[in-house]
């Protein structure tokens, strides 16, 4: 049962880039169950226009690719246009796949860069000039492999390492206009296409969990918990923080 009252965020405008699916579609369906106007987007048309009917009623849904600031930029127009001023902006657009650095090109390892980094600083530095100040907040979506090494994982390693320290940052610069600029890591999380790919049988699954201090995966509810609180007035003194929400992942191996 969630802490959050009906209609915390009502009157507010939340952007979610990625948020076609996955953790940032839940943490889209989130945001309006509790009052937002809510904006999201993904490089497949149907695939935004399908995650905005689920979302429901007054829903838009755009798409662009992150990596392309322009476009990304005339979405963010767009929606301010259309909704105001922006209040809360979700950069969660990833790749990954599971490759060892002799089997990495250097142009899947650019492309999952681009997507995570680029496009994470594309979407809050398009959005700039059109945040409510003070008052917004901006969540980036991060993942443990930003500060505990991954074999395999060496793009998704160097892409996360690099969001974590643009948040801190974007908290620096922005923190004097009252933005406020903060991270979530998730840790494996049921249900989406990331831990499909990384734990694909339920053995790898079983491994995983086993490892882990809380001995299950999260639910994607979980994070967008997480998220309705950094941007929520409870975490009104909280800026450069990327909140760990992973059943203890990152302590290590728990077994």
């Amino acid at each position: 049962m969630s802490a959050f009252k009906e209609n915390l965020l009502a009157g507010k405008t939340a952007f979610i880039a990625g948020g076609t699916s996955g953790i940032n579609l839940g943490i889209a369906k989130r945001f309006a169950e509790l009052g937002a106007r809510v904006a999201v987007a993904g490089r497949n048309p149907e695939k935004a226009a399908n995650a905005a009917a689920s979302i429901g009623a007054g829903a838009l849904g755009f798409s662009c690719d992150v990596r392309d600031y322009a476009a990304t930029r005339t979405v963010l127009e767009s929606i301010a246009k259309q909704f105001g001023t922006l209040d809360i902006v979700v950069s969660g657009a990833a790749g990954n796949f599971v490759a060892p650095v002799v089997g990495l090109s250097a142009n899947g390892f650019r492309t999952v860069v681009d997507i995570d980094l680029n496009g994470t600083f594309n979407v809050f530095r398009g959005a700039y000039d059109l945040l409510r100040t003070p008052g917004a907040s901006l969540i980036a979506i991060s993942a443990g492999q930003a500060v505990r090494p991954m074999m395999r994982q060496a793009h998704v390693c160097a892409a996360k390492a690099g969001v974590n320290q643009l948040i801190r940052v974007l908290a620096m610069e922005w923190g004097p206009i009252g933005v406020r600029v903060n991270g979530i890591s998730p840790g494996p999380i049921a249900g989406t296409e990331g831990m499909a790919r990384l734990a694909p049988t339920p053995e790898a699954e079983q491994a995983i969990t086993g490892r882990i201090a809380l001995r299950r995966y999260g639910a994607i509810g979980e994070i967008a918990e997480s998220a309705v609180f950094l941007c929520s007035d409870s975490a009104a003194y909280i800026t450069g923080t990327i909140l760990d929400c992973d059943g203890g992942s990152q302590l290590g191996d728990a077994r």
